[in-house]
């Protein structure tokens, strides 16, 4: 069977990786500007037709390196972590100016391997991104490396990139590299190699083509794309590599220059309720009334009024049992409250959450997009 590669204007939520050696010159260790102009017209354009966008950009540490004068190969972490403090601010203020001047707002974030790992702090960060989308902002993520350490570290924007996607709910990642996609054997050493236009799925044969890194500037290489992909495709979001040296690199992948498209065969709501409602062990339960049951069941999240009562020791962003009047679970979701402030608002309506609680929390106790109800 023969798998077509997707129309990258058909994405509603896109995440664009960057990579380091893209946009920092390599000899003059300075940023590529007139290239980044020419993306930012490619993120403009896809903004413009009404997707949400997103950027994971390297970078940081490149640049801070060549303020603070270090010499080129590996750094000492203290050293990695400096460039990164002083480089992170030139990184903003790249980004920020070149989609401004495209009527676009930028909003920097800050992750650790521990944001996208740990479901409570998973929350809050994918709280965030939703809050900027819905304001039309685009946020650019790099991982926190002024904090982050060997141990604790993604080591790469490859796999933060799809861990992004996952959290974000995106339905297609683009990693622009300096490569324009996977070939049957790493190019440079083996003339015989053939380009990959789609791999519907990964297996181990494909698994098998990755090479290694090539640039001084990138710690990434094909092997950790392909475990990018793994990491996409499980959430239900098609994977593109493609070639990002020349400009407006979105712009020729929407044209059919040669990258590689890694399907998946879900779609980001399917895959995330799959995660809920199997591979988390519940902490606790909400029980719910019928107008709850029946209001859930057409779409609707959990509100305060709908609770009848909570029972276990959860914490904020723990997977919880939904019960309906008689007790039988009808589905799990991530709880926005602790079980102490959720226990207070039982009943109650959501204009009277900052009275009871001292503080303005959400005005569900679970949201539908962090809900799976059995059957689905």
């Amino acid at each position: 069977m023969t798998h077509r590669a997707p129309d990258i204007a058909s994405f509603r939520r896109i995440v664009v990786k960057v990579g380091s050696s893209l946009l920092v010159d390599p000899q003059e260790a300075s940023a590529k500007r007139g290239w980044l102009t020419r993306l930012a017209d490619d993120i403009a354009a896809l903004h413009r037709g009404g997707a949400d966008v997103l950027v994971v950009s390297s970078g940081a540490v490149a640049l801070g390196r060549s303020v603070l004068g270090f010499p080129h190969g590996a750094l000492k972490l203290e050293d990695s972590q400096a460039a990164a403090a002083v480089g992170q601010i030139a990184l903003a203020r790249l980004w920020a100016e070149a989609l401004q001047t495209r009527g676009l707002v930028a909003g920097q974030v800050l992750v650790t391997f521990g944001d996208t790992e740990e479901r409570r702090r998973y929350l809050y960060a994918r709280e965030c991104l939703t809050r900027l989308m819905s304001l039309r902002a685009v946020p650019v993520i790099n991982e926190n490396d002024t904090v982050a350490t060997a141990e604790i570290r993604y080591g790469d924007n490859d796999r933060l990139a799809a861990r992004v996607a996952t959290m974000a709910s995106a339905d297609l990642l683009v990693l622009l590299s300096d490569v324009d996609g996977l070939y049957t054997a790493p190019p440079a050493s083996d003339p015989s190699a053939q380009h990959i236009r789609v791999v519907p799925r990964i297996t181990a044969e494909i698994e098998a083509m990755a090479g290694g890194a090539a640039s001084q500037y990138s710690r990434g290489g094909m092997r950790t794309k392909i475990e990018a992909a793994k990491i996409a495709t499980t959430g239900g979001a098609h994977m593109v590599i493609a070639d990002g040296r020349a400009e407006a690199p979105i712009e020729r992948i929407a044209k059919g220059e040669r990258c590689t498209w890694f399907l998946t065969p879900s779609n980001p709501v399917t895959a995330r309720k799959k995660w809920i409602a199997g591979s988390l062990e519940p902490k606790g339960a909400v029980h719910i009334d019928e107008g709850a049951a029946r209001a859930l069941a057409t779409g609707a999240s959990l509100l305060p009024a709908g609770v009848t009562r909570v029972e276990g020791a959860f914490a904020r962003g723990d997977c919880i049992v939904i019960r309906n009047h008689q007790g039988g679970e009808i589905g799990r979701g991530l709880v926005t409250y602790d079980a102490l402030d959720a226990a207070k608002i039982v009943g109650r309506s959501t204009k009277d959450i900052e009275a009871l609680l001292g503080f303005k929390g959400p005005d569900e106790v679970i949201h539908r997009d962090d809900m799976a109800l059995s059957g689905e």
